[in-house]
């Protein structure tokens, strides 16, 4: 964990995390203090109903991401991001002007102006946020800084809500709300004049102001890699399913739990406790790569512990008074809800994190600005559609707890629908809780593995999960030739299947088979895909490594791409190796936790990469540790 923190003292990132974090912050502090003020001094700006007020205020600050996500999006990718956050800065500045001169002139107008304004501003920071990362930071660095930059993000929010009721309540001239957000607004620029220039991606783009159209191009750069466009779904599902869980707070604490402000306060602290806590968590389970194995962890447990925190809810005794939060905390019943929420944000930090750091490093450098821009049009649209489809189900009568539950299903729905449209997800969850409950493994020479484009990777075969542990070491999906046979191993079959392994006979057996596996391999590494072979032909039966076979030869013919050997280390002896009869009929033969190693080599071009040489590479890399 300790690269994230080193993260907060360099120059490269800093700036940037103090910027975001004072904007986040003051976003919320003018929000909530308006709305505050609103609530218990309606009378004295307007006639109509707090409710109303309180709604027309969350509207107007959320509308100008549908109106400019697109436009934003094109202005990130053609100018300097740095400087498009100074200038976005500048404007905070400007709109907290207008705050001060709403609560001078006493015009409701003018505050509600700066709301949508601010909500311009929070539009148009957006993409040059997350777009600017990947400029920044080394790749191993992009889990660390995205788990700092969500954890400090909800920080904020919660930090900035609090203060702007403080605020709005204290009794002060409401001036000092205005004059509060000024000085923040400062504080934030002055942050953003440290963040490094971020030369852009396509200086020569025309920005086209239509927001129709450019929303839906900006879509279709997102939907250009599925992998990328499902992990957005996966994002904007999140916040819906977050906002509802927030949006409802105030009602649940007052109605399901019978307590008082502190205790609506308490609900939103833990809950934002345990998002910071689980996005921080990141950098130590994913060992600072991408890891998409968190995310169906974070959807899994984002289920168990919304269906757990609605039937606590559920058995909780009718409210016939409020109780001071001393009281309510004397309840056992609490602590369980309580650790429902800490654990709710824990898990959704495993999900948004992986998935953000995903769509930065997969998307076309190009187009990165406007598919985040399309990202938060996204984000937008089902937290508005959430809103709506929980105020129906509410007004038809459904209890709080009880659309805890249908949100917690819906969630499980989603998760199910995503990972079978996209199984890379599915199996690196499986992966992750290989090498995270029955080994541990040390990784050496693995960055040889190419992050994008062709490349045959070579590697010794030990036992039946050898492709599982390569796949969890490995940067981007490979696909591997594997025995025909091996796809009626139960468990492990699903596995090969869902990573589009590629079966093979031999000649004598199936010559047909094996020809369409040729070909097969041929097509994905004219695609640029990763492809797996373990030139052995079989797995080992005694420890040592079998001759190379001419297939590699063969392949390279066709497409002579370079050649990456790795070897393991540690496996031989395990429950799924051949030590001493049949593999997977003595459990335990090592015991959990077992150390292994994955060992990699520079690549091997082509004309050189002949059988003989690759053998004795791995040999060499694979060493006296069998």
């Amino acid at each position: 964990m300790g690269n994230q923190y080193r993260l907060m003292r360099s120059a490269r990132f800093r700036p940037l995390f103090w910027t975001q974090f004072l904007g986040a912050f003051n976003d919320n502090l003018y929000k909530n203090a308006l709305v505050v003020l609103l609530t218990f001094q309606t009378a004295q700006w307007t006639t109509l109903r707090p409710e109303i007020l309180a709604n027309l205020a969350a509207g107007l600050f959320i509308l100008p991401f549908f109106l400019f996500s697109a436009t934003a999006g094109q202005l990130a990718d053609k100018y300097d991001k740095a400087r498009l956050a100074r200038l976005s800065k500048g404007l905070e500045i400007a709109i907290m002007g207008v705050a001060v001169a709403g609560f001078l002139l006493h015009s409701l107008a003018l505050l509600l102006a700066a709301l949508f304004l601010l909500g311009l501003q929070s539009t148009l920071f957006g993409p040059v946020k997350y777009s600017i990362l990947p400029q920044h930071l080394k790749e191993a660095e992009l889990v660390g800084g995205n788990a700092l930059v969500e954890a400090g993000t909800f920080v904020a929010i919660l930090v900035g809500t609090l203060a702007g009721g403080l605020l709005a309540g204290a009794g002060l001239d409401p001036l000092w709300i205005a004059f509060a957000g000024l000085l923040v607004a400062v504080a934030g620029y002055l942050a953003s004049r440290g963040i490094p220039a971020a030369p852009p991606p396509d200086p020569g783009l025309k920005v086209h102001p239509n927001p129709l159209t450019e929303t839906w191009r900006n879509i279709g750069f997102a939907r250009e890699n599925r992998t990328v466009f499902l992990s957005i779904l996966g994002i904007s599902w999140f916040w819906l399913y977050g906002a509802l869980f927030l949006a409802q707070f105030p009602a649940y604490g007052k109605n399901v739990l019978g307590g008082g402000e502190a205790a609506v306060t308490l609900l939103l602290a833990v809950f934002t406790v345990g998002i910071g806590a689980g996005s921080l968590l990141c950098e130590r389970l994913s060992a600072g790569r991408v890891e998409l194995g968190l995310v169906p962890f974070g959807s899994i447990g984002l289920t168990l512990f919304g269906l757990d925190l609605a039937f606590a809810s559920m058995a909780l005794p009718p409210v016939t008074e409020l109780r001071p939060l001393g009281e309510l905390l004397a309840q056992p019943a609490l602590w369980r809800i309580l650790a429902d929420l800490v654990l709710l944000g824990l898990f959704g930090g495993f999900l948004i994190v992986p998935l953000y750091a995903l769509v930065q490093s997969r998307s076309a450098p190009a187009h990165r600005a406007r598919i985040i821009a399309a990202n938060n049009i996204m984000n937008a649209a089902f937290m508005v559609a959430g809103a709506l489809a929980a105020a129906g189900l509410l007004g038809a009568g459904l209890s709080i707890p009880a659309l805890f539950a249908v949100a917690a299903v819906g969630n499980a729905a989603v998760a199910i629908y995503i990972y079978r449209l996209v199984p890379e997800f599915l199996l690196r969850f499986l992966a992750w809780l290989l090498i995270h409950s029955v080994y541990r493994v040390a990784k050496r020479g693995v960055e040889h593995l190419p992050h994008e484009g062709a490349a045959l990777v070579v590697c010794n075969h030990v036992s039946f999960v050898d492709p599982v542990i390569l796949m969890a070491v490995s940067p981007r999906p490979i696909r591997f030739v594997m025995d025909h046979r091996i796809f009626r191993t139960p468990v492990i079959s699903f596995i090969f299947r869902h990573s589009r392994a590629i079966p093979i006979a031999p000649a004598k057996e199936d010559p047909a088979m094996m020809e369409r596996a040729f070909a097969e391999v041929a097509k994905a590494l004219d695609a640029g895909e990763l492809v797996g072979i373990f030139p052995e032909g079989r797995i080992t039966d005694s420890g040592e490594l079998y001759p190379f076979r001419p297939g590699v030869t063969r392949i390279l013919e066709r497409n002579p791409v370079p050649v990456i050997p790795l070897a393991l280390q540690g496996l031989w002896g395990s429950f799924f190796s051949r030590k001493d009869g049949p593999a997977m009929t003595k459990p335990f033969r090592r015991g959990l936790f077992s150390q292994i190693a994955v060992v990699g080599a520079p690549p091997v071009p082509a004309a050189e990469a002949t059988p003989a040489r690759l053998q004795a590479i791995v040999q060499a890399l694979r060493g006296e540790r069998k």
